[in-house]
């Protein structure tokens, strides 16, 4: 669903196979007028989720037009600036009348807190909310093509990052190879891709390993959240087509990051590297760089880091590509 005037309406279609990354906020702990706390919406193909909701997540999906039907929101821990915007969005889906249900994820043992945030101002809603717990390590959501996974990060409380991971896709089926064998042109074709053997008028047997390349490999999308540097952030990490990581300050405040638990920009980049992501964006940028945060994106560029790096910024879209992608 979109927003406009106030009204949910639903959302703009949006292409099949997306895979995409919309940053509804990128500072710190203290927002900016142009940095809203934290929170970064995905859609994957027909399903959208919302990673932490900081406070006026609703308000900033409304402005970049991403749409409400949110099924699920992972949160990575149980600090205001994460979660201060579940209130407003619980209630903002109450008032026009939602009637899907909602889970909200969050890690093993802030379960009350997060529901107390919830329904602070008492009183049900006209829809389904699960509160689940989560532990590093396991599958929170399971679908036919993909998979949310939890794992440990490093804050100053219980917290938990996520990985949104795609499984491996069929083959490319080769259409010229399938004539040349005499399949004939229709459902014969699908049979082939789906991986079943077909049977031509002369008895021919055709086998799909014989018209279907090798499997592809699908996307991986990381969230930390807030994180030092971690040995568990990179194996999640690894081979990553987009991390998302905790840049809150430049490399010369690394006592400051270490004692607040929080990445530097060259730490950030220097976990990208180790775990081979292909894109690195840098974001939970502290207030004290409000307006300028070229010297986030320099420290992140002087590490010797093969993949692509930027600084997010509110209202930034990313589309995540396929690793086989020309």
């Amino acid at each position: 669903m979109r927003a406009i005037g106030g009204v949910l309406r639903t959302a703009r279609p949006r292409p099949d196979m997306t895979l995409q990354a919309t940053f509804l906020g990128t500072s710190g702990a203290v927002p900016t007028t142009e940095r809203n706390p934290s929170s970064v919406f995905v859609r994957r193909e027909g399903d959208a989720f919302l990673f932490d909701a900081g406070e006026a997540t609703q308000r900033q999906m409304m402005r970049y037009g991403t749409g409400f039907g949110v099924s699920d929101v992972f949160v990575t821990h149980a600090h205001g600036d994460h979660v201060f915007g579940l209130p407003g969005l619980v209630q903002t889906w109450d008032f026009n009348d939602r009637d899907d249900p909602l889970t909200i994820h969050v890690p093993r043992g802030v379960r009350r807190e997060v529901a107390d945030l919830v329904f602070a101002i008492g009183g049900d809603v006209g829809f389904p909310v699960r509160i689940s717990e989560v532990s590093a390590g396991e599958s929170v959501l399971d679908r036919p093509e993909y998979e949310i996974r939890a794992f440990d990060t490093a804050h100053r409380t219980t917290s938990v990052g996520y990985a949104l991971v795609e499984h491996e896709r069929k083959g490319r089926f080769d259409r010229e190879k399938a004539e040349e064998l005499g399949v004939p042109v229709g459902p014969k074709f699908s049979q082939l891709h789906e991986g079943n053997a077909v049977e031509l008028a002369d008895g021919t047997v055709v086998r799909p390993e014989q018209v279907v390349g090798d499997p592809r490999p699908g996307r991986k999308l990381v969230y930390t959240g807030d994180t030092r540097p971690h040995d568990a952030v990179v194996a999640a990490a690894d081979d990553a087509d987009l991390l998302i990581h905790d840049a809150t300050f430049a490399d010369d405040a690394v006592e400051r990051a270490a004692e607040t638990g929080h990445a530097t920009a060259g730490e950030a980049a220097e976990i990208a590297a180790r775990a081979g992501a292909s894109a690195l964006a840098l974001t939970h940028i502290s207030s004290r760089y409000a307006g300028d945060a070229r010297e986030i994106r320099e420290d992140a560029e002087a590490v010797d880091f093969d993949g692509s790096v930027f600084v997010a910024h509110d209202g930034l879209e990313y589309d995540v590509p396929y690793p086989d992608a020309d």
